[in-house]
């Protein structure tokens, strides 16, 4: 059996993370108590169930805050337990919450417990941050902020089909201008190669197309800069093997996030696929 659980920011995406897990075969079950997760297991285990999704996040505070010990308790049994957490910027949470006009679910909890009234969304978020710190350190991390629910959904089915029994290698592209991604572990910084943009012909494509392509490999900045990310991420990723690591993301980024870290990510992709599980994803391309 398979226990997927699901957690995050509220307004990170959650219900279409669980959606999507549904859609594809998963019995979900939102907003469970984490005090109820043994007895949940232990119900459906007998069944035939083998693929669960739970969502735990702060609409249960008390449970946020004995859900890593309880991880530990269910990794002992004989299930495989994997964790997603969505985050998103500040800004962008809050902007969402006052599009929808839907009220933070630690308003109330987070006014009474600081001896006060109306607390501000931004007050919200970071005090359910703070609730959440301990367990978005663990499993896998999404940073939703530039994503729409389409891509959302890509990702989502892209981490159920992998083999959580060995690492991924995940290399993301994305612009500077937009942020840097909150899942990042290894940021790269390719703003200082020749632009791609700045050639008419070239502008409107990305680092996927040919023109593009040939343009960079015939840069010999690039050329190294792709030598010396691959050089960093060999030397270094048997220590995130052995560390148990499910996952290592490896963003690089550039000014808008369409031609040097798209042929940058793509390359170094190609390159580890040899040896390693990989994944791609081009958060600017979405």
């Amino acid at each position: 059996m398979q226990l997927f659980l699901i957690s995050g920011l509220s307004g990170s995406g959650k219900s279409v993370a669980l959606k999507t897990l549904e859609d594809s075969g998963f019995y979900c079950v939102d907003n469970l108590p984490a005090e109820l997760l043994f007895s949940l297991v232990e119900q459906l285990m007998p069944a035939g169930y083998q693929n669960i999704a739970v969502s735990v996040d702060v609409r249960n505070a008390h449970s946020v805050q004995v859900l890593p010990a309880l991880l530990l308790q269910l990794m002992q049994k004989d299930l495989a337990v994997h964790v997603l957490f969505l985050d998103a910027q500040t800004e962008t949470l809050v902007k969402r919450f006052s599009e929808t006009r839907r009220l933070h679910p630690l308003n109330d909890a987070a006014s009474l417990a600081n001896g006060k009234q109306g607390l501000t969304l931004t007050e919200c978020v970071q005090h359910e941050r703070e609730l959440l710190a301990e367990i978005s350190n663990i499993g896998h991390h999404i940073d939703t902020t530039e994503l729409n629910a389409n891509a959302l959904r890509a990702w989502i089915k892209q981490f159920i089909k992998v083999d959580r029994a060995r690492l991924t290698l995940l290399f993301e592209s994305f612009g500077f201008k937009h942020g840097i991604p909150l899942d990042a572990d290894l940021v790269f910084d390719a703003r200082c190669l020749p632009n791609p943009h700045y050639n008419p012909t070239l502008r409107p494509l990305t680092g996927n197309d040919a023109a593009v392509i040939a343009f960079l490999e015939n840069t010999p900045a690039a050329q190294d800069m792709f030598g010396d990310i691959r050089n960093f991420v060999e030397r270094w990723l048997p220590c995130f093997v052995a560390d148990n690591r499910s996952y290592l993301t490896v963003a690089i980024g550039c000014t808008g996030g369409q031609h040097r870290s798209v042929y940058l990510a793509e390359k170094l992709a190609r390159h580890f696929e040899q040896q390693q599980q990989v994944l791609v994803r081009h958060r600017e391309l979405v």
